[in-house]
């Protein structure tokens, strides 16, 4: 247990931003399962939104959000050019 009052300050700080870190990833989870899945543009659109806004709030890492896009968009439709 901390004993002085700054590392009890700390303790319940991090203890609110795991909560709230751990509520992120879980719905990013979530998303990305249901994008898998289904496959359709605006599950999957929505799956890399909350990839970028975790990466942005520093809940994982910029790299690892970079490689879920990538993973994500092979699963968009093409789109077709026209001339």
């Amino acid at each position: 247990m901390p004993v002085t009052k700054t590392a009890k300050r700390a303790l319940r700080s991090s203890a609110k931003k795991t909560i709230i870190n751990k509520s992120i990833l879980k719905s990013l989870e979530v998303a990305l399962r249901k994008a898998k899945k289904l496959k359709s543009k605006e599950n999957v659109l929505k799956a890399i939104s909350l990839a970028d806004r975790a990466a942005k709030k520093k809940v994982m890492h910029k790299n690892k959000s970079a490689r879920i896009k990538s993973q994500l968009a092979k699963l968009l439709p093409k789109a077709s050019k026209k001339k």
